[in-house]
């Protein structure tokens, strides 16, 4: 599938800035067959699933195409229901985050209608509307469509289906003749043709046929989690089945950068990628996640196309994905070469009924899985630590620790007493076994001879290397040519320095100043 971003299409640059905005790398395959076409003017017939993105494939051009200085209707879309057009209300008011004076206005059943009267009356531009709904207000003539240039019929195999024909044909020949008419539709039964035919001139048809892809050796699952207890989730999951190697998908590049700050910020050895890294932070990145420095990976689903890792047990979509052929791509990163694998897929509100367009796509069955609870977590840590002192007892050799524990039953106490006090002495050490005065300085995926730190502060800040050289050079006195890579993220910052400087720079510049703000500094992705 070839690569299409968003920055290469000629619309304004409010809309650009909106698209990066929301995070998205590229255009879905229907985003990108339909867009060109839309933005030239003429109609189209467009076949995708629910799924694919296809809003923005009429959103983007419409939002591109009205004119901010006249407050009359411009642009009508037509949904099958009051759910989709709420959501195709939202997507579009997300686009127009920076173009100054587009207003837009979802009108369905259910709400009152003089509250719908009203906001007409002040003036809107793009409606987003229910054929009954829509009815209602040309009744009433509360919408008027002699300025309206462009008409979209979204899943309209969908409002045939419930019997909308009759309302959809009165409204378009209510609408000017001189307009673009675009179709959306999952399929194309005879009646959808009919209306093709009698609404549009020489509409060109775009066509996003999903392939027969198979997930096997996979066990899948979801998980219907509140959005704000998203994150909790993730790490109950990590926890509980601790896998060896794990991938985790996002959607968009700011929530990648979030995920990975939230998830170090917890100790984890995790690590993203996306399109904005230069291909030496990826190469490295990538690197690390092959030879085990890192554990899990946080990547967008354009960044991850090039991971090919045998060893990855398990895969977590802590976002629906926009596409149900990349939900494929990206639990196939799982269960390679004969293994099994995990897939979960956090799902939140209205995205269940993405997950059963899934469900339909795969032909798989993905079943409910349970929040795993706090005691969850706790048993599977301890199952864990059963699981290495089990090793030890059959792997080690124990003569010197089996003399000390003899010495202390010869003392009035029993293997069990001793056993556990030992225990509780590991589990207690636990957060203190990385203090400065011993800390391991390898694994942190730095170049050779240098130990990677890891810092609470990035972009959003407005710091850059120049700061961060010259804050830890000033303060340790470490020359600043010696201090290499420095890569900065949104919310927190990797720099390299000389192994033999680490432990120094850790316990000056921890709690220190950067830019005037106070930073946490501690050796990268230790866990």
């Amino acid at each position: 599938m070839k690569t299409v971003k968003f920055q290469e299409l000629e619309i304004m640059n409010e809309l650009k800035k909106a698209i990066e905005d929301m995070g998205f790398e590229e255009m879905t395959p229907i985003q990108a067959k339909a867009i060109p076409e839309v933005l030239t003017g003429r109609d189209i017939i467009g076949q995708a699933q629910t799924g694919t993105g296809k809003t923005a494939s009429f959103a983007i051009p419409i939002i591109n195409k009205v004119d901010v200085s006249n407050r009359n209707l411009q642009a009508l879309i037509l949904c099958p229901t009051r759910e989709l057009a709420i959501q195709v209300s939202e997507e579009v008011r997300k686009l127009c985050k920076y173009t100054h004076g587009i207003k837009t206005l979802p009108i369905y059943g259910g709400q009152p209608i003089d509250r719908q009267i009203k906001a007409l009356k002040k003036g809107v531009q793009v409606v987003i509307g229910t054929p009954g709904r829509v009815m209602d207000h040309m009744r009433r003539k509360t919408l008027k469509f002699k300025n309206v240039n462009m008409v979209v019929l979204d899943e309209a195999d969908e409002m045939l289906n419930m019997g909308f024909r009759e309302d959809i044909e009165t409204i378009l020949q209510d609408i000017p003749e001189e307009r673009q008419t675009l179709l959306f539709s999952a399929t194309m039964p005879k009646a959808i043709l009919e209306i093709a035919k009698t609404y549009q001139k020489k509409p060109k048809t775009v066509k996003v046929v999903h392939k027969q892809l198979t997930v096997p050796n996979i066990e899948q699952y979801y998980l219907d989690v509140k959005k704000k207890n998203k994150f909790e989730v993730l790490t109950r999951l990590i926890d509980v089945y601790n896998p060896k190697l794990a991938l985790i998908f996002s959607n968009t590049k700011k929530k990648v950068d979030e995920l990975v700050g939230d998830l170090q910020g917890r100790g984890y050895l995790a690590d993203g990628l996306h399109g904005d890294m230069k291909q030496r932070q990826r190469d490295r990145v990538m690197n690390n996640f092959r030879i085990n420095n890192v554990d899990i990976l946080v990547a967008t689903d354009v960044a991850a196309r090039g991971i090919d890792v045998d060893d990855v047990e398990m895969v977590i979509n802590f976002d629906v994905p926009q596409d149900d052929e990349y939900y494929v791509h990206r639990i196939g990163r799982t269960g390679r070469a004969g293994r099994t694998g995990l897939a979960f897929t956090l799902v939140s509100g209205r995205e269940i009924y993405k997950l059963k367009d899934i469900q339909r796509y795969t032909k798989t069955k993905i079943r409910r899985h349970d929040t795993p609870s706090a005691n969850d977590v706790e048993e599977a840590k301890s199952l864990i630590l059963i699981k290495q002192i089990k090793d030890i007892i059959e792997k080690e050799n124990l003569t010197k620790q089996v003399h000390i524990i003899d010495k202390l039953i010869e003392d009035d106490h029993t293997s069990i007493d001793v056993a556990a006090a030992l225990l509780k002495m590991l589990m207690g050490k636990e957060e203190k076994e990385n203090s400065n005065d011993e800390l391991d300085l390898e694994g942190t995926g730095a170049e050779p001879g240098m130990v990677r730190l890891f810092i609470n502060i990035g972009r959003k800040q407005k710091i850059s290397p120049k700061d961060v050289v010259g804050s830890i050079a000033g303060e340790t006195k470490i020359p600043g040519e010696v201090i290499g890579a420095i890569d900065i993220y949104d919310k927190y910052t990797f720099v390299e320095v000389p192994k033999e400087h680490g432990k120094k720079v850790l316990k000056i510049m921890n709690g220190n100043t950067i830019k005037g703000r106070t930073i946490s500094m501690e050796v990268a992705n230790r866990r």
